[in-house]
């Protein structure tokens, strides 16, 4: 775990589910994935500066290669600022730890000022849906129990791919974190927990479940649909979220949507 001592308001960005191709001509659903990453995070650069911590919350990759996620660490480099990510299922856990290796871009604990940041993973192999292992749920036990023993540590914010609470959309309902009750059990027993981010269901969303802030961000590539019975993409454009930490316990956020973006997918598809 590394430990951070910046100004407030601490300066997240959050990254999610830019699906990269080994090629960066490879396109999801009509859409140029490497394409559309690169205009986020021009996005960035235009509009924010002093970014503490990057967290990218998964399905970095569509093909799961190592060109891909080489691709996304050459993007998020001209930030000029570290970034930690976590699979989702589109993923390679042991590929993206490979390629990772003496860096700190797979750490899963960050202290920042008084905030403690957990970074879980949610992945499965060969599965849609995701679930907190044993050792997961142990490891996100251990490191709020820590913190909650810590005088120095008065927040936190976990961070996972899957969605611990329902999608907006009917053909999301087995898709998201299968054992969200299990996760709500142990994070219930803290009282330091202020929020958790995750990605993976490609929208812009800020709920309040069980007493915790639930903040999903934009997908960089393809949105899909809120409130649609079957698979819809929506025409929104790709994005990302900012979030601004305060020393308090509050959060500022919202997500930024790219503008100047001529957008090409395919709204007759019926999946991915």
């Amino acid at each position: 775990m590394s430990v951070l001592t910046t100004q407030f308001p601490i300066r997240l960005l959050q990254i999610t589910d830019s699906h990269l191709y080994a090629s960066d001509t490879g396109t999801l659903l009509k859409l140029n994935t490497h394409a559309s990453l690169l205009k986020v995070i021009e996005l960035v650069q235009q509009r924010e500066t002093d970014i503490d911590l990057i967290l990218a919350t998964g399905d970095i990759a569509q093909d799961a290669s190592a060109q891909a996620y080489q691709h996304f660490m050459d993007a998020v480099s001209v930030l000029d600022a570290p970034f930690r990510w976590i699979p989702g299922n589109h993923d390679d856990a042991a590929l993206m730890a490979e390629l990772s290796s003496g860096s700190e871009i797979n750490n899963r604990e960050e202290r920042i000022n008084n905030w403690q940041i957990v970074l879980l993973d949610t992945s499965i192999d060969g599965q849609v849906h995701g679930r907190l292992a044993d050792s997961e749920l142990e490891f996100l036990q251990s490191s709020l129990q820590a913190a909650q023993d810590d005088e120095q540590v008065d927040h936190c914010l976990i961070c996972l791919h899957h969605n611990p609470i329902p999608g907006t959309a009917g053909w999301m309902e087995d898709i998201g974190l299968h054992n969200a009750a299990e996760f709500f059990e142990v994070v219930k027993k803290f009282d330091k927990l202020r929020c958790a981010v995750y990605g993976h269901i490609h929208q812009n969303l800020d709920i309040e479940r069980q007493g915790i802030r639930c903040l999903c961000a934009p997908s960089t590539c393809i949105q899909f649909k809120q409130k649609a019975p079957g698979f819809a993409l929506d025409e929104k454009n790709p994005g990302y979220r900012w979030l601004h930490l305060f020393e308090d316990g509050s959060i500022e956020t919202a997500a930024e949507r790219v503008t100047d973006y001529a957008l090409e997918i395919d709204l007759t598809a019926e999946g991915y």
